[in-house]
């Protein structure tokens, strides 16, 4: 066959071949277009490429030449004249100089209106979002305005004049700046050297300016400093310790090394020594520790102020019978907060006039970074005349704030103003930091106490500094400087109302990217103000809303209330102040025998409905050290809440910093609505029957492993409304006050439930997959509006457990 065709081909007649040339003639015609197309292609991605490196190298030649015949102070003039930010440092200055001359004037910032400023390859806004934050607008191909550049008299006599107008000419068809993705791991960087590295300085300059960056002697306007490992036995140098005053990262030499390798900059957080460096003895600021040092240090740390009337610690004047001047109605103690992250602002300043024993008037000044306490500005002054005294409080309170003293005092009239402190309204009272037991006062207290031995002990533990201490640090609100746990209720009544503005704003928010951002950064600064933290950082969802917004809220909030329950036990415990706080709470708690059928139904429910919980790889497990019936004034008896429709006994979570709060008062709703777990259902009673869900509250870290959960009867009313997703509209659901369950991906096996005394339902059974896998809880939550069809039964103490953890028993050297 093959022979055939060969043949058969061979012997085709003329016409076939013309065709058959004319196919192939055609063919190549198209492949040597498409070849052509390609390489015009190239050429133009070539021709491209040629023409933005020249005009890199045109505007390279153009600032060499500004530099040279221009003094910084005509620059500043020209970007006067042309309605251009002009108050910055030199450094950005120059660049913004030299960029509107030869690429056009920049416009204003889309966002808040502000001005432009030029710095590397990108532009950010200079202006001011509103009076609680700065703008954050930042972009790499800002609006320019059409229209001719302006020149100040200064510059019209300089030689360059006609070089400078013809570039300002927008008629002369300006060059487009062009600016593409970094190629260069230090793009725009500007880094700092300190100490003795292991290659030379000059190595690493030559390392950095080739891979883009610039090298600056000082730490001003850098992007970190770079130092030894020797640092962290020398203690730091000045560079370094000046470098962490500003907040500046300070990074092992490996990043240099690592950004090389591989072709992009490091997160510097991963190369961060400030934790391992303590500066001149002064220590290390606690929002650039390791958290487990943090908390070592913050637990341990005393509270500075203890409210109104407390006399600042460090004055030394508080043990000497010192007292803060109160004068017409007036206490003369103010707590100041500021945060703005963007200029690196996350301040306290605490202002005080203190009277002696011997009477005579002190002045106290104080101010620095929340969590730096020990690099912190202070001043004491003695004063001859009270009056003078008092005009001096007032007239450097309206300096730090823009406010008069006295109306914020009298009547709390404040208005925040632009770069200004906000003052913190500090309560009467002692905050719960300083006037709850220590440690060395807890076995004496529940010795000397009337109380039941297993009562005294329960209450110990609610009376105890640990708990409220560990509470704010996990929050990030443990500043040793403000008394954060000793607010007035209009302090936390405006923090609330803050709270629920900004959750309408964001639900029907319109805005996206940068707008949207600017809404949350205002937000975000506008709360680390009112309620200072030692590590701020900017908000961006629902989810971080609910937990470090909504729930440290609501934390502070019972914290406050504990304060004020607690009182001062820093005194002798023989007058036992753990019955005399039981006495204020209203109800009685006493401990389950655990032969008792209550108890044995308690432990059953919890081992069916419990999962580990997840830290990191550790599983932790749970094992019950004591139950406490618990009888809360505030809620509805059992005889009440029995002759409610639709009973059923849940599991509640909480911190232990909350449970005073509790027991005196009962559960409070939410404060807000979220489209996440435990606020979708709006301002409600959130509970669950699933004890797993309850330990993710009562569980906060795995070095204090001891906690309680809640078991309360909940009336779900005659209508239950089940919702698998978040619902649209939780204020129908709050004002008809009907009973909601939320259904989870997992849920407790039906067959398995039963009815205990009284007709309640207890929904106890094993955790099985349930049919709704889509659904964004985890475990089925219900949700009651009214408190008085909630009434708290039990209070679970218990103790988490690491699971199949396995320990190195090894002698060293083994």
């Amino acid at each position: 066959m093959k022979v055939h065709e060969t043949r058969s081909q061979a012997h085709s007649t003329s016409e076939e071949r013309k065709v058959m040339r004319k196919q192939q003639a055609e063919s190549n015609s198209q492949e040597s277009a498409s070849h052509k197309k390609a390489k015009t292609e190239e050429e133009e991605e070539e021709e491209g490429t040629v023409h933005e490196d020249g005009i890199r190298a045109e505007f390279e030649k153009f600032c060499k030449t500004i530099t040279e015949h221009l003094s910084v102070k005509q620059m500043r003039e020209i970007l006067e004249a042309n309605g251009q930010y002009s108050k910055g440092e030199d450094d950005a200055v120059v660049p913004t100089c030299q960029d509107i001359m030869f690429f056009g004037p920049l416009g204003n910032c889309p966002i808040c209106g502000g001005k432009l400023e030029c710095s590397g390859d990108g532009y950010h806004c200079v202006g001011d979002y509103s009076e609680w934050s700065s703008c954050i607008y930042s972009t790499k191909e800002p609006p320019r305005r059409e229209e001719s550049l302006k020149l100040p008299k200064s510059v019209e006599s300089t030689p360059i004049s006609d070089l400078i107008k013809k570039r300002g000419d927008p008629k002369k068809n300006r060059p487009r700046k062009e600016i593409s993705a970094p190629r260069k791991p230090f793009d725009g960087m500007m880094i700092s050297l300190a100490g003795r590295l292991t290659r030379k300085h000059q190595y690493w300059k030559s390392k950095i300016e080739k891979f883009g960056g610039k090298v600056n002697n000082s730490v001003t306007g850098v992007a970190c400093v770079v130092v030894s490992p020797a640092e962290r036995d020398r203690g730091g140098s000045s560079k370094v310790a000046e470098a962490l005053e500003k907040g500046i990262p300070v990074v092992r030499e490996a990043w240099l090394s690592d950004s090389i390798e591989k072709e992009e900059a490091q997160p510097l957080d991963a190369y961060d020594v400030a934790s391992d460096i303590a500066v001149e003895g002064k220590g290390i600021p606690l929002d650039k520790m390791d958290p487990s040092a943090e908390a070592l240090e913050t637990v341990t740390a005393e509270l500075k102020v203890f409210g109104k009337r407390g006399v600042h610690k460090d004055t030394k004047m508080q043990d000497e019978g010192a007292r803060i001047l109160e004068k017409d109605g007036l206490l003369y103690n103010c707590a100041l907060s500021v945060c703005n992250q963007k200029n690196k602002l996350n301040d306290f300043c605490i202002m005080q006039l203190i009277m002696s024993s011997e009477n005579r008037l002190h002045m106290y000044y104080r101010r620095g970074r929340n969590g730096d306490s020990l690099r912190a500005d202070d001043k004491l002054e003695e004063w001859e005349n009270v009056d003078d005294a008092i005009n001096e409080f007032a007239r450097l309170f309206e300096e730090m704030t823009g406010n008069e003293f006295e109306p914020w005092e009298r009547e709390k009239k404040i208005h925040k103003k632009h770069h200004k402190f906000y003052p913190i309204d500090i309560d009467d009272g002692v905050e719960v930091r300083h006037g709850a037991l220590g440690l060395r006062q807890l076995g004496s207290a529940a010795a000397h106490s009337k109380l039941d031995s297993v009562v005294a002990n329960f209450m110990k533990v609610l009376c105890s500094k640990e708990i409220y201490r560990y509470s704010l640090m996990e929050l990030g609100h443990d500043s040793p400087e403000i008394p954060i746990g000793m607010l007035t209720n209009l302090h936390l009544r405006r923090c609330e109302e803050i709270l629920l503005h900004f959750v309408e704003k964001i639900k029907s928010m319109k805005e996206t990217g940068p707008k949207a951002d600017g809404v949350w950064y205002e937000f975000s600064q506008m709360w680390f103000t009112l309620m200072p933290s030692t590590r701020p950082f900017t908000f961006r969802d629902y989810a971080d809303l609910a937990e470090h917004v909504a729930s440290a809220y609501e934390t502070i909030r019972d914290i406050n209330f504990a304060s004020h329950i607690i009182e001062d036990m820093s005194g002798s415990t023989l007058d036992d102040p753990l019955f005399e706080c039981y006495k204020k709470l209203l109800c009685s708690v006493s401990p389950l025998e655990k032969e008792s059928d209550d108890y044995q139904m308690i432990v059953n429910y919890l081992e069916k409905t419990y999962e580990p919980v997840q830290v990191g790889d550790m599983s932790y497990g749970v094992s019950i050290e004591n139950i406490f019936a618990v009888e809360v004034s505030a809620c509805p008896s059992l005889d009440e809440i029995k002759e409610l429709p639709n009973k059923v006994l849940l599991w509640c979570g909480t911190r232990s910093s909350n449970l005073l709060r509790h027991l005196q008062k009962g559960f409070l709703p939410s404060v807000c609505s979220l489209p996440v777990s435990g606020y979708m259902f709006g301002r409600a009673i959130v509970c669950s029957d699933a004890a797993a869900e309850a330990a993710r509250y009562g569980f906060t870290a795995v070095d204090r492993p001891e906690g309680f959960l809640v078991l309360a009867v909940a009336s779900l009313g005659e209508e239950i409304k089940e919702f698998p997703s978040p619902p649209e509209d939780t204020r129908a659901l709050e004002e008809k006050k009907v009973g909601v369950k939320g259904l989870g991906r997992k849920k407790t096996d039906e067959k398995e439930h039963f009815v205990w005394k009284d007709d309640i339902k207890v929904p106890c059974g094993k955790l099985v997959p349930s049919e709704h896998k889509d659904s964004v809880l985890e475990y089925n939550e219900y949700a009651v509006y009214d408190p008085q069809q909630v009434s708290i039964r039990y209070l679970v103490a218990v103790k988490f457990d690491e699971q199949d953890a396995v320990y190195d028993t090894a002698e060293p050297g083994q």
